[in-house]
């Protein structure tokens, strides 16, 4: 009888650690996935870099100091590997293209290009896009990361060597969504 009790309780054990272990993959995973859905839209922006620096470069080019930050700043992202490191050039990276968007303020033939106004429309969108999904990363990774601090789960994760997401920071002036007006 003991046996049978002693055989259930281990049961029992190797169940939860089998579940516990399951649910912190799942989140894991959704970390991934949130992560690569930041990716598209990070990609989305560094394509449309280049086109807007050359709309704006054959308007303002003598703005040549803000072109070539932005240009090295597209360069230093795709490089750069930790989500730390990323989260911080990618919010240069955005100023540095509101600069360039403010740019069109300056130059009324600018200010209504077609081709520029189409390019602040997607780059509106992107933002829109990439806020959300920074939302839904940082929503993930604090899941994840509570799950790995939390008991009983750290049981699992300690061992398992689960380890903790960084979170994607942006300041709070990123937080609120590029809105560009269009005549």
């Amino acid at each position: 009888m003991a046996a049978l009790i002693l055989a259930g309780i281990i049961g029992t054990l190797v169940l939860w650690g089998v579940l516990i272990y399951n649910a912190l993959v799942r989140y894991r995973n959704q970390v991934a996935a949130a992560w690569s859905d930041i990716d598209v839209q990070l990609q989305r922006r560094h394509d449309l870099v280049p086109q807007l620096v050359e709309a704006v470069r054959g308007y303002a080019g003598y703005e040549k100091a803000t072109l070539e930050a932005v240009t090295e700043l597209r360069a230093r992202s795709l490089q750069t590997q930790q989500v730390g490191e990323i989260a911080a050039l990618e919010q240069q990276l955005e100023s540095g293209v509101h600069r360039l968007i403010a740019l069109a303020e300056e130059y009324p033939d600018l200010k209504a290009n077609e081709n520029f106004l189409d390019l602040q429309r997607e780059l509106s969108e992107i933002e829109d896009h990439l806020q959300y999904a920074r939302r839904f990363y940082n929503g993930a990774v604090r899941i994840l990361n509570t799950r790995i601090e939390s008991f009983p789960d750290l049981l699992v994760a300690r061992p398992m060597q689960f380890v903790q997401a960084e979170f994607f920071e942006a300041e709070a002036e990123a937080e609120t969504p590029v809105r560009v007006e269009f005549n």
